[in-house]
């Protein structure tokens, strides 16, 4: 998808209608128009890229500063108790746009969001050789 399409970076450059909630240099955080709760808020860097894997430490580094005080803001406005911090990356993993994102759900006892998530057991001696392949490829 170029940065042409990307319905992301047309918010960026305020092409289409956006309910914002925080803006700067670096990032864009917006509520979400189909949301799985109460201030359910997307956050998104300016620059475009497509996975987590793609950004530059430098931008990971500033993202991740603002996602920490986007979600602070959720929070107290909606009143939760918790929240859920959500980023798909690739189309197996559920990314509908290519543009890197985070979601902030904001969560209460008893919603009913991600109320199963399955367990995986690793079989025997699978867990030390996973680990040592991940290292390797750091």
């Amino acid at each position: 998808m170029s940065q042409d399409e990307c319905i992301f970076c047309k918010m960026v450059a305020d092409s289409i209608p956006t309910a914002k909630v925080y803006e700067d240099d670096v990032v864009l955080a917006f509520l979400d128009i189909g949301p799985l709760s109460d201030g359910h808020t997307l956050l998104i860097p300016k620059q475009h890229y497509t996975r987590i894997g793609d950004c530059p430490e430098d931008v990971l580094a500033a993202f991740c500063a603002r996602l920490g005080k986007v979600a602070r803001a959720v929070v107290a406005a909606v009143g939760a108790e918790g929240y859920n911090i959500l980023g798909n990356n690739g189309r197996s993993a559920g990314q509908l746009v290519e543009h890197v994102h985070f979601h902030i759900i904001p969560r209460r006892t008893g919603d009913g969001i991600f109320t199963n998530w399955p367990a995986y057991r690793y079989p025997q001696g699978r867990i030390e050789a996973l680990a040592a392949k991940i290292r390797e490829n750091l």
